[in-house]
């Protein structure tokens, strides 16, 4: 691997086999938005919401100790 090249073929395997589902996941949104533009703000769950909702499905999952 040369000094300096950061590119995903000179990654570790597993790491590539990590980082490429993400990776294709990624595009394919920047491909859908190219293609149709932003979605209308209005349509759209905010962020709070959408954490909300994570962190709540986390909670259930693992619940607190006393």
């Amino acid at each position: 691997m040369p000094e300096g090249d950061l590119s995903v073929e000179s990654a570790p395997p597993s790491y590539r086999g990590h980082r490429s589902p993400v990776a294709g996941r990624f595009a394919s949104a920047l491909e859908d938005i190219a293609a149709n533009g932003l979605p209308v703000v209005e349509e759209c769950t905010p962020w709070e919401e959408l954490r909300e909702a994570h962190l709540a499905r986390l909670a259930a999952q693992r619940p607190a100790v006393a």
